[in-house]
């Protein structure tokens, strides 16, 4: 059997990997051993940052297969056809916490999933709720510094996270899903995901159409107690990553369903709720989920870091048929989450083998920068237009233009017939069981008994009350009899 030969970065075997050169035996070690230096400075270096929400996740690769029609809607490549497959790679993750917290937690969970089309790679950002916190993204920052770790005690702090949402009225209805049954998934296997954002499909005659992406797991949806998660996340704090990469090597491949909600562009105006607003859903009385196809997951990365923590996603990689609406969330996160990669993995992350296309030719004017693998050949040009057959633009819109009007300014989102922000949070609770009613009551209170400022605890009170008159009584009560213990 021939052993493989150890080398130094530069390709120099290495003669001994066990001892430091020194100065006689017993010695003082030597500067001139370059393998030490070169091993301990490239050990320094192995981390990046962490992303600041969504650092701790978990990766798998897979397909998505078109099984309906979807062409009278939108003439994305990778949809185009019954029995068309795409390569996918997806990142699932929590918000909140750290790298090394832990996966059973109370959090939303990210449901980042990457197409490796023929027209280029399109990013698909969502959560495990069709629903988020906040409905403009000048807040986000704020919002996430309310609920990680407190500079000063350094733990995520009742009174900073239930003051926040005492301000943010809108997060009502993202609370209440959060606190409910679907607050901690059992598994990633067993959540479903969404896009969450209002997104724009355009089909092959230029019209335009408002979508809503909905995965729904094919295992089921399974989820935890407060008291299950905790006993869990003591247990195995990788309980997430665990299952996932079991399942996968057993050949369990997950899998979900994706259907689309369809609003044709002219309805967005007159509609009852605000389409753009990421805090409401559309009630699919209304917009009824349309089939599209699956994904299932069935291969899993050979190195967490190089395919779960250097893949980037970003909600502006659209192709053909696909593209943004006027959700101001989506419009922050267009460049957001972009410029996050730019910081932690440099300006050329794109092409790191996990971020680059598969099929699709990368064929631009881009050059230089760190870690820059694609530079151009002796003859190409770095400018363009030019007289050399460089890339040139195609005159083609990705997706159709959005009629805007009014002044400049910052402006509250306009307001369609049914726009509060407990009407919905309200409709959710009262789908509830009775037993989910209590448990949600029960880890609502849990945590806001815990708040020392009453007037915080006055301001989301009265979102409950708002929402539905027994919703907010039973939170009170559970509140004051906490506090009275």
């Amino acid at each position: 059997m021939t052993h493989r030969v150890l080398t130094t970065e530069s390709g120099a075997p290495v003669a001994d990997n066990q001892n430091s050169a020194t100065a006689g035996v017993g010695g003082p070690i030597l500067l001139q051993d370059q393998h030490l230096l070169e091993k301990l400075a490239r050990f320094n270096r192995e981390r990046i940052p962490e992303r600041v929400v969504h650092a701790r996740g978990s990766g798998a690769y897979g397909y998505f297969e078109v099984t309906d029609d979807v062409t009278g809607f939108t003439r994305a490549d990778f949809l185009s056809a019954v029995g068309k497959r795409t390569e996918t790679f997806i990142r699932f993750s929590t918000v909140a916490d750290s790298l090394g917290g832990a996966d059973a937690v109370r959090d939303p969970r990210g449901f980042a999933l990457k197409f490796y089309t023929d027209e280029g790679n399109y990013d698909l950002v969502g959560n495990n709720t069709p629903v988020f916190f906040i409905k403009d993204p000048i807040k986000f920052p704020d919002f996430i510094h309310s609920q990680k770790r407190d500079p000063f005690t350094g733990r995520q702090e009742p009174d900073n996270v239930w003051d926040f949402w005492a301000h943010a009225p809108e997060a009502t209805h993202q609370v209440t899903w959060l606190m409910g049954d679907r607050g901690i998934p059992a598994s990633y296997r067993h959540m479903n995901g969404y896009g969450s954002h209002t997104y724009q499909w355009t089909n092959a005659e230029g019209e335009a159409f408002f979508v809503k992406y909905h995965f729904k797991t094919n295992q089921g949806v399974r989820s935890l107690s407060s008291e299950q998660a905790a006993e869990l996340a003591g247990k195995d704090g990788s309980s997430h990553q665990t299952d996932l990469l079991q399942s996968i090597e057993r050949g369990m491949n997950p899998s979900w369903t994706l259907y689309v909600q369809v609003m044709p562009a002219a309805e967005a105006a007159d509609y009852r709720f605000n389409p753009f607003d990421l805090t409401k859903v559309w009630p699919h009385s209304d917009y009824p989920l349309q089939r599209v196809g699956r994904l299932v997951l069935d291969r899993n990365p050979d190195n967490v870091f190089a395919e779960v923590e250097q893949a980037a996603f970003s909600p502006n990689n659209f192709v053909p048929g696909i593209g943004p609406s006027p959700d101001k969330m989506l419009q922050g996160r267009l460049f957001a989450y972009a410029d996050a990669h730019r910081y932690r993995l440099g300006v050329n992350h794109t092409q790191l083998p996990v971020n680059a296309p598969r099929t699709a030719v990368v064929d631009n004017y881009g050059r230089d920068g760190l870690h820059a693998t694609r530079n151009g050949a002796r003859h190409d040009k770095n400018y363009e237009p030019n007289s050399y057959a460089g890339p040139a633009q195609t005159d083609a819109a990705l997706s159709a233009p959005l009629a805007i009007h009014g002044w400049t300014g910052t402006h509250a989102a306009p307001a369609h017939t049914k726009d509060d922000d407990f009407f919905q949070a309200g409709e959710l609770y009262r789908l509830m069981s009775e037993d989910e009613k209590g448990r949600l009551v029960a880890n609502i209170a849990g945590g806001l008994s815990q708040v020392t400022r009453d007037d915080v605890i006055e301001k989301n009170l009265a979102h409950f009350h708002a929402a539905d008159a027994d919703y907010g009584r039973r939170v009170e009560e559970a509140v004051r009899a906490l506090r009275e213990d």
